[in-house]
């Protein structure tokens, strides 16, 4: 009785060694669409973003903090302005998104 189970498992019967590798090429093909070319579109995206901005526009920073661009001071950082008068110096991997349209930062007094 073993023995017919065992032959049975063990016997490939000649198929054609591609048609094993069959579902791990799928498998690679599937992450690839669903995972890491969404993946990569968002960062060509988010370093468009980064690239585009200038003195004035307005960002929330990636800790959450809205503010507006006062300066660039060089290639890789910013002069932020987060209240009247408080202003810090940022990266650009700190910027986490551009507001766009008529989005007002409000003060609270």
């Amino acid at each position: 009785m073993f023995e017919s189970i065992a032959y049975a498992a063990g016997s490939t019967g000649g198929q054609n060694p591609i048609g094993a590798f069959l579902p791990l090429i799928l498998i690679i093909v599937i992450f690839y669409f669903l995972l890491i070319r969404p993946q990569q579109k968002r960062q060509k995206q988010m370093q468009q973003m980064i690239e585009s901005l200038k003195a004035g526009d307005e960002v929330v920073l990636a800790s959450g903090i809205f503010g507006k661009i006062d300066r660039v001071i060089d290639q890789n950082s910013f002069l932020v302005e987060i209240a009247s008068g408080v202003k810090v110096k940022v990266t650009k991997n700190a910027i986490g998104s551009k507001l766009t349209g008529t989005t007002e930062v409000k003060e609270e007094k």
